[in-house]
């Protein structure tokens, strides 16, 4: 319209480099992003309200790199044809920082205003007395470095870019806003549509009020929760389900620490059995989850049906290490037994490298938890020191090595040293687990525990072959996996070569067909497995030792609770809790 102004802000989640150097991308991505949702949600208030001017409007574009494409040359002509503009590369974790720099360079060059925000800006100076050096160069570029949260503050950064005015650094760590009320995240259905199953997400919550030292949470969103109400909640989900989005993925890093969990549970439960939405969620929980009375259950009611747990470890010397008190191995048996009594599929992450570690340790655990705890999927993990964590700071002012290239944070490369492994056995041993833990015959014993519990054993085959695939045949974490891999021949990392036509296609088509071939041969193997589990009368009735009931003592004889002393000391411990708790009780009556 005539007399009308233009701003145009571009929202980007960037990925990061594979160790070839190319951007990790799909046609379907895993996992959406919730601060790409967050900062759109917020830009689009910032926009309806016309808080640039009545004359002014606000165009948004917001993309995920892990299933779009970006190219900052093209970018930047098109957000220059505008009367003013922003570039925000938002949620930028540590991995993904090289990345975001090299897709702010060329925007730089051609004059194009660029805004860095995420937990690697955020961590970095909420736990170091100066900024690294990666963060300094970035200033030296031109970039605005963004730390906290956007919760009320956009407005000011928006108004700042209009005006050609943008600050260095907008540090908000110490204010960290109320989210009862906010504007909630949301994300255009088209964007929404490019994640596998349809998913978008949303945090009912934020912080976490625990101590973990490799934690970078407790250091970027506090340690005092802050949380939506039940109505937050209800609108979120009744907006998407008018847009035809049903799952979500409610990102709270333990969402059993939200003094709200009961009535959004509730109004989820009536959202469902009165006014029949057909909805279902995946949400984070802490291994104490079940000690709150009707969570679980409540859970299952509401939608839940996947739970991710940070189980870590189940030697209790490691987890004390890295300040992990929450975590009793004595629990971790009920615990997963109640999730699967209500049909909820467990994701468990486990971390490799803590003190106590060696190549032999880790594999002797990994076939204790296979025999005596009912977990369905175990997800691992490099033990790293994130930038925002104590063990990043702790390294860091005693002056120990750990590696300098951040695209290696990724959870998958060992980055610092360890007193009883070399770097080579760390990084085997990781490799290594992944073909231990879902061997054959595992796999078949996690569906038919699935069928015994009415989880669909459909489903729990491809959720195990989508976590043994990503890593064996992808080579990629299954959280940073997806369907049907992109790769662009000139998209590689600034310093690596760029491969002929001939040479980047052959190898591409070989790593698709094989991926895609080596994919199918599990599923044909395990889709026979299946068919006779489903077709077992008496599958319901299967049971092994992970699934027996826990009975007074009789967890005393598990290797759990006898391969360390620490492990023996945890069920003594428990015993003589339990026993006055007992006495206690009588004592009352």
């Amino acid at each position: 319209m005539a007399g009308r102004k233009l701003f145009r802000l571009v929202l980007i989640k960037p990925s990061h480099y594979d160790d070839n150097g190319y951007v990790i991308q799909w046609l379907r991505s895993a996992i959406p992003s919730n601060t790409l949702a967050t900062l759109y949600g917020l830009a689009a208030d910032c926009a309806e309200r016309r808080v640039l001017g009545p004359d002014v409007d606000i165009e948004i574009e917001p993309y995920d790199e892990t299933n779009t494409r970006i190219k900052p040359e093209r970018i930047a002509r098109h957000v220059k044809r505008a009367d003013g503009h922003l570039v925000a590369l938002v949620g930028v974790q540590s991995n993904q920082f090289p990345h975001a720099i090299d897709l702010a360079r060329p925007m730089r060059a051609a004059g194009v205003q660029v805004a860095i925000g995420g937990f690697h800006v955020s961590g970095c100076l909420s736990m170091l007395p100066e900024l690294p050096a990666d963060i300094k160069a970035a200033q030296e570029m031109g970039i605005t470095i963004y730390a906290g949260e956007a919760e009320g503050r956009l407005e000011a950064v928006l108004k700042d870019a209009w005006a050609r005015a943008l600050k260095p650094l907008y540090n908000y760590m110490d204010d960290l806003p109320a989210l009862e009320g906010s504007v909630f995240p949301i994300l255009p259905a088209d964007k929404i549509v490019r994640t596998a199953g349809v998913h978008t997400s949303f945090d009912a919550g934020r912080g976490c009020p625990f101590q973990c030292s490799f934690c970078t949470i407790i250091n970027v969103q506090g340690r005092k929760s802050r949380h939506r109400s039940a109505d937050d909640v209800e609108q979120i989900v009744r907006v998407n389900v008018k847009r035809g989005i049903r799952r979500f993925f409610i990102t709270d890093d333990n969402f059993a620490r939200n003094k709200h969990w009961e009535p959004i549970f509730d109004r989820l439960i009536e959202l469902r059995e009165r006014d029949g939405l057909n909805i279902s969620f995946i949400i984070q929980v802490d291994t104490l989850c079940h000690k709150t009375p009707n969570f679980i259950s409540k859970a299952a009611r509401a939608g839940c049906r996947r739970v991710f747990i940070g189980l870590e470890n189940i030697n209790p010397d490691n987890l004390m290490a890295a300040k992990k008190r929450q975590n009793k191995i004595t629990e971790y048996r009920a615990m997963l037994q109640m999730w699967k009594s209500v049909g909820v599929v467990t994701y468990c992450g486990y971390i490799l490298g803590f003190p106590a570690d060696t190549p032999a340790r880790i594999l002797r655990d990994i076939e204790i938890i296979k025999e005596e705890l009912p977990v369905d999927l175990l997800e691992f993990f490099c033990l790293t020191p994130l930038p925002g964590s104590e063990d990043h700071k702790n390294l860091a002012a005693r002056g120990v090595w750990m590696d300098p290239d951040m695209n290696k944070y990724d959870l998958e490369h060992v980055t610092t040293g360890h007193s009883l492994m070399s770097a080579k056995e760390w990084q085997g041993i990781y490799d290594k687990v992944w073909d231990a833990y879902y061997t054959p015959e595992h796999i078949e014993r996690i569906m038919r525990r699935a069928a015994s519990c009415g989880i669909s054993v459909g489903k729990m085959l491809f959720y195990c072959l989508w976590f043994y695939g990503c890593k064996t045949l992808e080579g990629i974490h299954p959280l940073e996996g997806g369907y049907f891999r992109r790769m662009y021949r000139k998209d590689r990392r600034p310093g690596l070569p760029v491969e002929s036509i001939p040479a980047f296609y052959a190898r591409w088509a070989r790593h698709l067909w094989r991926a895609h071939w080596g994919i199918f041969k599990l599923w044909l193997r395990f889709n026979r497995v299946r068919k006779q589990i489903k077709a077992d009368p008496n599958r319901r009735a299967y049971m092994d030792l992970a699934l027996t009931p826990v009975v007074g003592d009789s967890d005393d004889t598990l290797a759990l609770f006898n391969v360390t002393d620490s492990a023996k000391a945890a069920l003594d411990k428990k015993h003589r809790d339990d026993h006055r708790r007992a006495a206690a009780v009588a004592a009352a009556e």
